[in-house]
Parts: structure tokens; C-alpha cells; sequence
């Protein structure tokens, strides 16, 4: 089994064990509503029915969770039906979501993903959730993935701004693409206390240094 799966069923097995985290958490309902939460997680771990999972994305009432399964392994399994709540998943408060929707994200190959996770990224809203986005582009490798990770780390280096993390993953991304079009904005975090290390290797692996 992927670890990335392991992991997430590992986690998602206790939510469904627990119910809904909140209350402003969708109320779980399953195909047959006597049946327990944890039968319903057995049950999407288990299918290969991809149209059972597809529907549990557009079902109301479906918890959190549910949805979170049901994505992934769509999104795995490159059935482009899981993108939207993948993307969602992407942005998520919580990091751990957010690590699993790029995983999935990454093998779903859909061609709307590098521009959903520049967008996600260059959002100034949303700037504390960026660094998945960040980290999906770097492995994307797609043509957004630059100006993108530029546009936001120029941002991120106005003096007092506290997402350094976002701004940090923003350098590390620059220095593995590789673009020398990273050089101005690389050298301009060179005398950030918390940038400089890896904004000076960065600046090391693009061509001519």
C-alpha cells in the first residue's frame, strides 16, 4: 500500500470513529443510514467501484472524511471527476488534508491543476494555506509554476510579513526548477534571517552559478 494512503486511512479511520470534528461539519449520513461510520470507511477503502466513490463527492450530508477517501483515491487513480474537492482539500486548514490533495493532485494528470495551484498560491487571502500549493507547483513542474512561486515570495519579503514557512518553500521551490528567472528575487532574499541559507542554495543550482 502507498504510504501516502496508509497514512490517510490511518487518520481518516479515526475521524470516522470519532463523527464530525465540529458543527459546521457536514452531518454523516451513509447507503444504508443504520449502518456505523466505520462501516462506510470499510466500505470506501475497500470498493473499486469508482462511480460509488464519485457519487459520495456529490451526495449531501457526506462527512468531511468520507469525501477526503473518496477524492484521493479517485484523484490516484487519475479519474478527473476527484479535481474539484481535491482542490478544495488543497487549501484546507488543516496541513495534513492539504499534504494529502497534492499527492493525489500530482498523479491525478489533470491539465487544470498547475494553474488551480498557482492561483491557490498567488491568493493573498489565503497566504497561511500556501505552501502546499507552493510544493504541488515545485513537483508540477509546469509552466505557472515561476512566476507563480516568484510573484509570492517577492510578496512574502516585505519587511515584518510573517509567513516566512510559505516564503521558505517559495525559495526551496525556485532553487529545484531551476529558472533563471529566480535570480533577482532569490538574491533579493539573500539578507532575510530566515531565507538567506536556502536562498543562497538555491541560487547555486541555476545555470551560470
Amino acid at each position: 500500500m502507498d504510504e501516502e494512503l496508509r497514512s490517510l486511512l490511518d487518520r481518516l479511520r479515526d475521524e470516522a470513529a470519532a463523527g464530525p470534528p465540529d458543527p459546521a461539519a457536514d452531518h454523516p449520513t451513509a447507503p444504508d443510514p443504520a449502518a456505523p461510520d466505520l462501516a462506510v470507511y470499510d466500505l470506501l477503502v475497500a470498493t473499486d467501484d469508482h462511480e460509488a466513490l464519485a457519487r459520495v463527492l456529490v451526495e449531501p450530508g457526506r462527512p468531511l472524511w468520507a469525501r477526503e477517501i473518496a477524492a484521493f483515491r479517485l484523484g490516484c487513480a487519475g479519474d478527473r471527476r476527484a479535481f474539484e474537492a481535491l482542490v478544495l482539500l488543497l487549501n484546507h486548514r488543516d496541513p495534513e488534508r492539504c499534504v494529502s490533495a497534492a499527492h493525489a493532485l500530482a498523479r491525478l494528470n489533470d491539465p487544470r491543476t498547475p494553474r488551480a495551484a498557482a492561483a491557490l498560491a498567488t491568493n493573498t487571502l489565503r497566504t497561511a494555506y500556501a505552501v502546499h500549493p507552493v510544493r504541488l507547483l515545485t513537483t508540477l513542474r509546469a509552466p505557472e509554476a515561476v512566476p507563480a512561486l516568484v510573484a509570492t515570495l517577492q510578496r512574502l519579503l516585505a519587511p515584518g510579513d510573517p509567513h516566512w514557512h510559505v516564503a521558505l518553500a517559495c525559495v526551496e521551490g525556485l532553487g529545484h526548477l531551476g529558472d533563471p528567472r529566480a535570480r533577482p528575487v532569490l538574491t533579493a532574499a539573500l539578507p532575510h534571517p530566515r531565507l538567506g541559507r536556502a536562498a543562497e542554495e538555491a541560487l547555486g543550482r541555476l545555470p551560470g552559478e
